[in-house]
C-alpha cells in the first residue's frame, strides 16, 4: 500500500542543531518523501476515500522498530531540528545517537504532506479532516517504515494530535509526552481560531492570514511576556510601539511561508476534535501532561483538568512568564523531564 518516491536527502544541519563532531551521519537529520494508500484508500472521518496521499517527513538515527514519534504544532514542520534544539541531540530527549525519531508533515499541512487543495470535495468544497484522520495516515506511515511501537511527543497542536494518537492508534502508543494542550478545545479557544478564521475569510490573498497570526500571536503568550520583550518604541520602525511592530513582523513572516487554506484546514480539525471524559478514561498508557503556568490560550487548569481524566496520567507544571511559547522559548526543566520520562 505504500511506494517511496524519493531517496532520502541527507541535510546540513543549520545553526541551532549542533550534533557532536564524533557523532555518525545517520544523526543528521534526512527528508524523505513517500506516497501512501496506492492500493487501497484512505477512508476519512466525512466518510470519503481518499488515495495517493504524500507524506514528507524527517527522520534521525538509524531506523528500528520502535520509534519516539514527534507530532508537530499548527505552523510547524517536521524538520525538528530547526524549532526545536532544546529537545534535539545527543544527550537530550530526543537523541539519534541512540533513537529512531520520526517526524511527519500532517495531512492538509504546506510543508510537503498532502494539502488542501488535494483533498476529496463535496459539492465542490474540500471535505472537512479530522486529527483522527491525521494519525491514520501517521499509522500508514509507521507500517511503510516497519515500526510497530512509538513513544509519542507532541506540543500545542501536536499535544492534541497525541491525544488522537491514543484514542486511533492505542495498539502501537506505549508512552505519550503532551505539553501545553487539552484533550479539547474549549469556547475560548475556538472562538480565537473562529476569529482568525473570520479575518481570513475577510481578507483572502494574505492580509487576512496576517491578521489571524496577530491574534494567535497575542494567545501565544502572556502579559508578562510581552512587557518584558514588546515595552516600549520599536527598534524597527520609529514611532510605532514594539509590540505593534512585533505582530507586523510575525504576520509578515507566517504569510511568507504558510497557506491560509491550510491554517483554515488545521483549526478546523483542532476546533472538532472533543473526546469525552470516558473516551479519555480508556487511555490506559503512561502519559505525561504538561502545562505552563502563564498558558492564556490553554490555561494549565484546563490542561490539568484533562491529564486526570486519564488512567496513567501524571501532571507536571512549567512555571514560565512567556505563556504558551514557553515550550519553544523559555524549556527550563522540561527537557530533563521529558527525557526520564520517555526513557522510564
Amino acid at each position: 500500500m505504500t511506494a517511496v518516491s524519493f531517496v532520502p536527502e541527507l541535510l546540513p544541519p543549520p545553526e541551532a542543531f549542533k550534533p557532536d563532531e564524533a557523532a555518525p551521519e545517520r544523526c543528521l537529520p534526512r527528508r524523505h518523501t513517500v506516497t501512501l494508500f496506492r492500493a487501497g484508500p484512505l477512508l476519512l472521518d466525512c466518510g470519503q476515500p481518499m488515495n495517493n496521499v504524500r507524506v514528507t517527513y524527517h527522520t534521525y538515527g538509524e531506523a528500528r522498530p520502535d520509534a519516539t514519534l514527534v507530532l508537530h504544532a499548527l505552523t510547524g514542520t517536521s524538520a525538528v531540528h530547526e524549532w526545536w534544539p532544546d529537545f534535539l541531540g545527543q544527550g537530550k530527549p530526543l537523541d539519534p545517537s541512540c533513537d529512531f525519531v520520526v517526524c511527519a508533515n500532517v495531512l492538509g499541512g504546506c510543508a510537503g504532506s498532502s494539502g488542501p487543495s488535494e483533498l476529496p470535495t463535496v459539492g465542490g468544497e474540500p471535505v472537512a479532516l479530522t486529527l483522527r484522520d491525521m494519525a491514520r495516515v501517521g499509522r500508514e506511515l509507521l507500517r511503510h517504515l516497519g515500526v510497530g511501537r512509538v513513544r509519542v511527543i507532541g506540543a500545542s497542536m501536536g499535544g492534541m494530535l497525541a491525544y488522537a494518537w491514543l484514542l486511533e492508534c492505542p495498539d502501537l502508543v506505549e508512552r505519550a509526552v503532551i505539553i501545553c494542550a487539552p484533550a479539547r478545545h474549549s469556547p475560548w479557544a475556538v472562538g480565537l481560531n473562529s476569529a482568525a478564521r473570520s479575518a481570513i475569510a475577510a481578507a483572502p490573498g494574505g492580509e487576512g492570514l496576517k491578521v489571524a497570526r496577530q491574534i494567535a500571536m497575542l494567545s501565544y503568550r502572556s502579559p508578562d511576556s510581552l512587557a518584558a520583550t514588546q515595552s516600549g518604541p520599536s527598534t524597527r520602525r520609529p514611532g510605532v510601539p514594539a509590540i505593534t511592530s512585533y505582530l507586523n513582523y510575525q504576520g509578515e513572516k507566517l504569510a511568507e511561508r504558510f497557506c491560509e487554506r491550510t491554517y483554515v484546514t488545521l483549526t478546523r480539525a483542532m476546533d472538532a476534535f472533543q473526546p469525552g471524559d470516558a473516551e479519555l478514561a480508556c487511555i490506559g498508557v503512561p502519559v505525561l501532561v504538561v502545562g505552563i503556568s502563564s498558558d492564556v490560550l490553554y490555561p494549565a487548569a484546563e490542561v490539568q483538568a484533562h491529564a486526570a481524566q486519564l488512567r496513567r496520567g501524571t501532571y507536571w507544571q512549567l512555571d514560565s512568564i512567556h505563556g504558551h511559547d514557553a515550550f519553544l522559548m523559555d524549556a527550563g526543566e522540561l527537557p530533563e523531564k521529558v527525557g526520564a520520562f520517555l526513557r522510564a
